[in-house]
């Protein structure tokens, strides 16, 4: 009975560790990326988020390539110097997102939900706005958001 306990314990143990690995994942492959609390107003509910934020041309260009695992609550916001027509892509993204496009009154334009990992097929927003919120595949749809939804960096 006593080794039952310490094999249980040991599992437990390395699926903790493991746990931890992976939601650290996206802190390794981020180092130098600003962080903010954001949320996400919808008429049912408003949802905390952790976000990085990819200001410089590197983060940019690198936003969550190589990311394996996003947490429910984690994201990235491609901001922008003005109103504009922004085009994203998937390539070398693991995960599919959800993006989420933002007018400068902090409305949800438009939603690409579910983006297909790998492709390099062009997702542009459907008119000028100030930035791209990325959330993990699904976001928008199991926290019901939609277009004209609000979005609010909070610090």
């Amino acid at each position: 009975m006593r080794r039952a306990g310490a094999v249980v314990a040991a599992v437990a143990g390395l699926l903790l560790a493991a746990g931890a690995a992976r939601a650290a994942e996206p802190a390794g492959l981020l180092d130098g990326f600003d962080r903010a609390r954001a949320m996400v107003e919808t008429p049912l509910a408003c949802h905390l988020l952790d976000i990085w934020l990819a200001i410089t041309p590197r983060q940019r260009a690198q936003g969550l390539m190589y990311i394996r695992e996003l947490g429910e609550y984690e994201g990235m916001l491609f901001p922008t110097q003005q109103p504009s027509i922004v085009s994203m892509w998937m390539k070398n993204t693991y995960i599919p997102l959800d993006m989420l496009f933002i007018r400068e009154d902090g409305t949800v334009a438009a939603i690409a939900a579910q983006t297909q990992p790998l492709s390099e097929r062009t997702i542009a927003s459907p008119e000028p706005v100030v930035g791209v919120l990325e959330l993990a595949g699904g976001f928008a749809a199991r926290h019901r958001v939609e277009p004209g939804a609000r979005f609010t960096i909070l610090d």
